[in-house]
């Protein structure tokens, strides 16, 4: 990201800024987590590099194409998991794997396999061809997930990725999110929970009001902070202390 920038108009004349200058960098194997309070910008800053929105100003590089200039190609690059699931209720998981599969270009014999590996990945089996309303949370979550790695992107974009999960339905996203990155995956999260960042990310960024306040590897930051823990240092740069 390269001065990312998002502005919004609340009136013929009058604008706020989201999301102000934002300049960070996630690499291959790598876990970037930007931390913030609800509010913080960090949803629209993951819906720039999704090319969801579109930036007021800067602009952001996703597998060497810029979110501007190839909108296309960035999603053809990227899965993306969304605080709202957006599932289709009356297709079983293996239907909605396939439709997705196919707006990302893949042949069905190459669907048929994808499908299968996800299932054994995300341990999905026994749920493939039951209706996605009657799934549970989990399920459903797990679907998601799912989705965003059909077509095998080599970077995901993961939005509250645990956002009202129970315990262990949390720990097994979280357990998974760390598979992916030990596979190479990049990946970019946003939460408001400082302990799965903690868990997670390998560099951090404190977002608040649209601003970075903070940013560096995790390790890094923690020894500047007073406190001996991420919540610490999230509480010491947004009051200024740090």
């Amino acid at each position: 990201m390269v001065d990312l920038t998002k502005r919004f108009k609340v009136g013929k004349e009058e604008s706020i800024t989201a999301v102000k200058k934002l300049n960070l960098e996630a690499k291959s194997g790598e876990v970037l987590g930007i931390l913030g309070p609800n509010g913080a910008g960090k949803t629209t800053t993951l819906r720039m590099i999704s090319t969801i929105l579109s930036p007021s100003s800067g602009t952001a590089v996703v597998n060497g194409n810029d979110v501007r200039k190839n909108p296309l190609q960035v999603r053809q690059s990227i899965g993306y998991l969304a605080t709202e699931m957006g599932l289709y209720e009356r297709l079983t998981p293996v239907e909605t794997l396939t439709f997705f599969a196919r707006i990302n270009g893949l042949d069905q014999g190459l669907i048929d396999s994808r499908i299968e590996e996800v299932f054994n990945i995300l341990d999905m089996g026994d749920f493939g061809d039951r209706r996605t309303d009657k799934l549970s949370t989990g399920m459903k979550q797990k679907l998601s997930l799912a989705r965003s790695l059909i077509h095998d992107p080599p970077i995901l974009i993961f939005d509250e990725p645990t956002q009202g999960l129970d315990l262990m339905t949390s720990k097994t996203v979280t357990d998974y999110i760390k598979e992916f990155k030990q596979g190479g995956k990049t990946i970019i999260l946003s939460t408001h929970i400082m302990s799965v960042a903690e868990k997670l990310c390998d560099k951090i960024a404190i977002l608040f009001e649209g601003e970075i306040k903070a940013y560096g590897n995790l390790d890094a930051l923690l020894e500047r902070s007073e406190g001996s823990n991420l919540e610490s240092l999230f509480f010491e740069v947004v009051n200024g202390e740090s």
